[in-house]
C-alpha cells in the first residue's frame, strides 16, 4: 500500500511540475531582404519576452521546420509587402504548412509587415496572412487597440519615415511590434494548450 501511495504521489508531482514549468511556446517567423522586417521581428520578440512564462523562438522563414510549427502554441508571421502581397518566400512557407489532421488548429496566430510607403498594402498583406491562418483553424489576434487591429506594420521608405538611417525603423513602429508580441504572449498564457 505504501508503494502505491508513493507511486501516486510521484505521478501527481510529475504532472504538477509539468504544468508549473511548461512554458507557452511562441514562434516568430519572418522574411527580410533589407533587414527592416527582421528589425520588426526583433521588436515582436521583445514584446513576447516581456511576458513571464513564455518561451520564444525567432527564425527567418528559410530556417523554420515543420516541427517548429507543430510545437508552437502561437505563430507570428512577418513579411515585407511586395506589390500589396506577402513576399514569395512567405507565400511558399504558408503553402507548405501541414494540413492533414489539422495540427495547427487552435494555435494563436498574428501578423506583422513592413512596407516602403504609406498605404502601400500593409493592411491587406496582414489580412492575407491572417486569412491563411484561419484556413488552418488558427485563432488570430491583432494588436492591443484600434490603432493596430490587424497586427503591426512599419513604413520605411516614405516621408517622414524615410529620414531614418538605413539600419533603423521609427520607434513608433517598433513599439507596435513590441505591443503585438506582448499581446500574443499574454493571450497564449491564458489559453491551455497542454
Amino acid at each position: 500500500m505504501k508503494q502505491m501511495i508513493k507511486y501516486i504521489l510521484l505521478l501527481f508531482f510529475l504532472f504538477w511540475s509539468h504544468q508549473v514549468f511548461a512554458q507557452a511556446q511562441v514562434l516568430v517567423v519572418y522574411h527580410s531582404e533589407t533587414g527592416n522586417t527582421q528589425r520588426m521581428a526583433q521588436s515582436v520578440e521583445k514584446g513576447v519576452l516581456a511576458v513571464e512564462g513564455v518561451h520564444v523562438m525567432m527564425k527567418p522563414v528559410e530556417d523554420v521546420l515543420e516541427e517548429d510549427l507543430i510545437q508552437a502554441d502561437a505563430i507570428i508571421v512577418g513579411s515585407p509587402v511586395y506589390n500589396a502581397n506577402v513576399s514569395p518566400k512567405i507565400s511558399a512557407f504558408i503553402a507548405s504548412w501541414p494540413f492533414e489532421g489539422q495540427p495547427l488548429k487552435d494555435k494563436i496566430g498574428a501578423a506583422f509587415v513592413t512596407a516602403g510607403g504609406i498605404s502601400a498594402g500593409e493592411e491587406i498583406v496582414q489580412m492575407n496572412i491572417l486569412q491563411s491562418m484561419l484556413v488552418f483553424g488558427m485563432i488570430v489576434v491583432g494588436g492591443p487597440d484600434w490603432t493596430q487591429p490587424f497586427g503591426a506594420s512599419a513604413v520605411t521608405g516614405e516621408p517622414p519615415f524615410d529620414v531614418i538611417s538605413p539600419d533603423e525603423i521609427s520607434d513608433q513602429f517598433l513599439e507596435k511590434g513590441y505591443q503585438l508580441g506582448k499581446r500574443v504572449a499574454e493571450i497564449t498564457t491564458k489559453v491551455s494548450f497542454k
